[in-house]
Formats: C-alpha cells, sequence, structure tokens
C-alpha cells in the first residue's frame, strides 16, 4: 500500500461528518471500523509475538497489549482529552475566537442543537481513524523492515525513523481534517502544530537515535522476547 492509497483510505475513513438527521447527531455509531482495525491489529500482534516473544503466553500478552492498550486505550484517552480540550480551545464562544455560543454533548446534544456541539463518540471516531497510518507504518512496514532497519547504519537509522515521522504526521493531518469538518470549530490548523514539532524531533533523531531499536511497539507490551529487535 502506497501513501496514496493510505491517504484515500484515510479519507475514506473520515467521512464521519455527515449530519444525521435521524440521530441529529455528527456522530455515526458504526464501530465497523473499529473491529476491523482491531482485526488487524491482532493479525500484527501474532506475527511480531511469533518472530520475537518468548513463548505463546508471551505472544497472548503482545496481542491483548497492541489491541487493548496501544489502540483501544490509547484512542480512549486521546478522545477524552480532544473532547474536553479541543471544544474548549478551538469552539465558538472562546474569547478572542469568532462564532456562535458553544455547548458539548456526550454522544449527541440535547434538541436540535448538533451544529453545535462536540460529541464525545465523535472525538472517538476521530481517533481511531488517526491510529490507521500509526498501524500501517509502525505495526506493518516496521516489522517488514526490521532486520534492515535495526543495523548500526545511518541509512537504517533514516529509514526506520522517517516511518515514525510519517505515522504521526499523517495522525495529526487525520485528526486536523476530522475536527476541521465540524463549521463549529475555529482555527482547527493549530493541531496541525505538532506536525512542526514532530519534524524537528525527527531530525535531531538523526543525530544517533535509532528509534525503531528502542520503541518499536512490541518493547511497550511488557512481554520477555527471546531476541532483541
Amino acid at each position: 500500500m502506497g501513501n496514496d492509497q493510505l491517504d484515500n483510505s484515510a479519507q475514506k475513513g473520515l467521512q464521519i461528518n455527515i449530519l444525521s438527521k435521524t440521530r441529529n447527531t455528527w456522530h455515526r455509531p458504526d464501530p465497523s471500523f473499529t473491529y476491523l482495525l482491531s482485526f488487524f491489529l491482532l493479525l500484527t500482534a501474532l506475527s511480531w509475538g511469533l518472530a520475537y516473544a518468548d513463548g505463546v503466553g508471551k505472544t497472548l500478552r503482545i496481542t491483548f497489549v497492541f489491541v487493548f492498550i496501544h489502540f483501544l486505550a490509547t484512542s480512549l484517552i486521546v478522545a477524552t482529552a480532544a473532547y474536553f480540550f479541543v471544544g474548549k480551545l478551538l469552539g465558538p464562544g472562546v474569547a478572542g475566537l469568532p462564532g456562535r455560543s458553544r455547548r458539548q454533548g456526550l454522544f449527541g446534544p440535547p434538541g436540535n442543537e448538533a451544529a453545535e456541539a462536540l460529541e464525545f463518540g465523535y472525538c472517538f471516531d476521530v481517533a481511531i481513524r488517526a491510529f490507521l497510518p500509526v498501524w500501517f507504518f509502525l505495526y506493518v512496514v516496521q516489522f517488514i523492515l526490521m532486520p534492515l532497519i535495526a543495523r548500526d547504519y545511518w541509512l537504517s537509522l533514516f529509514v526506520g525513523n522517517s516511518l515514525y515521522l510519517l505515522a504521526f504526521v499523517y495522525y495529526f493531518v487525520i485528526t486536523f481534517l476530522g475536527y476541521n469538518a465540524l463549521p463549529f470549530l475555529h482555527h482547527t490548523q493549530l493541531l496541525l502544530s505538532p506536525v512542526a514539532i514532530m519534524t524537528v524531533l525527527w531530525f535531531v533523531s538523526l543525530f544517533g537515535l535509532n528509534l525503531p531499536k528502542h520503541f518499536a511497539p512490541v518493547l511497550w507490551a511488557g512481554a520477555d522476547l527471546r531476541k532483541a529487535v
């Protein structure tokens, strides 16, 4: 899958901004994307486990951590932070920002005020869709290239570290696209600010910090490995 295909998939995945007339909410309660990405993570977790884990039990542990901690729990935390802070910082009614009065609802606003509400369900939708490039670059591509990018060569360091840059740049771009689709949020381009920070950190890392050696997903699964990454 190339970058163009990934971008197209991300754009399709972000078609969550259609206001439902029957539910009067921006959030669409369709868990199919969550189930599908969880299944893909399960498969990649098994691959990482079979390649690096010390036994079946450790492989199952990696599978659990990948799906429920790395993906679902992290997305839940990001969605919760976005629900409480994005609306407050970028919503209308904030001092210094133009717009109408701001309201927030949990999974849907009361009455017919959907056009003015930041919903927790919508924040979670954005968070799980933004995880797609992280899964692709850091759980799939990195796994395939690990024998090459974990070597002590500068080219290996450059390629491996660039995977992290791509993953998180796409993550923040998709997050921006998700919230930019809501007409009552303003200055959503501020959500792209971490891209500049990630670019600077990536550049600094090129002077000797091999990110795959220290931050490969399997290293953060709490399981003993039979060999180093």
